[in-house]
């Protein structure tokens, strides 16, 4: 049975919600304990809300996290908690520029790791099956990926335009080291000739 993009949400979540049923890890972080917050304390958590670790963007944070650090689930549950307290969904985004030494990414040529390039929040019900008008697709929608900001995931098309700004970054780069050599080479002339007259 052929899956679609939507099928590998549903796999995310339930290998995610299954490995932590198995570490014995709940699906709900309970917020801190009102003892624990100390308004004194600039990096004391002041949130309150609980977080639903069967969430998408929990489960996608969570597996971000290991993947990168190339450890279990298990040693990035805080982690991932302490993200979608503090930052929500579009943390993500902010978390893929981190692993990415804060690089900007750009998603028409890297793969959104929330919504797998669709450009549309997977949570949300999708423009047909809500009832939208057609002319909202153009009008800035509520239903864009709020990581990705619904760019259109098309590398085939972006590499051409990479390979061309590549190509002049490389020349630029030759043409200026050769600039530098032959000023060096002149520098070392001028020395050479004015240490041999004294």
């Amino acid at each position: 049975m052929p899956t679609t993009v939507f099928d590998q949400f549903t796999r995310r979540t339930t290998d995610v919600t299954t490995q932590l049923a198995a570490l014995g890890i709940p699906l709900t972080a309970p917020p801190p304990p009102p003892a624990d917050l100390n308004p004194a304390d600039p990096w004391a958590s002041n949130y309150t809300a609980p977080v639903d670790r069967s969430s998408l963007a929990w489960c996608t944070a969570v597996t971000m996290l290991a993947d990168h650090h190339h450890t279990g689930i298990d040693r990035q549950v805080l982690a991932a908690d302490a993200l979608l307290r503090e930052l929500g969904v579009r943390g993500l985004a902010q978390l893929h520029s981190d692993l990415h030494a804060n690089a900007p990414v750009d998603y028409r040529f890297t793969c959104c790791p929330y919504c797998s390039g669709i450009g549309e929040d997977p949570t949300q019900p999708t423009c047909p099956e809500a009832g939208c008008a057609s002319w909202l697709e153009f009008a800035g929608h509520d239903h864009v990926c709020p990581v990705c900001h619904g760019e259109d995931f098309q590398p085939e098309w972006v590499t051409e335009e990479r390979m061309t700004e590549l190509e002049e970054l490389l020349a630029d780069a030759i043409e200026e080291r050769e600039e530098r050599a032959s000023l060096r080479h002149r520098i070392r002339a001028r020395l050479y000739h004015r240490t041999t007259r004294s």
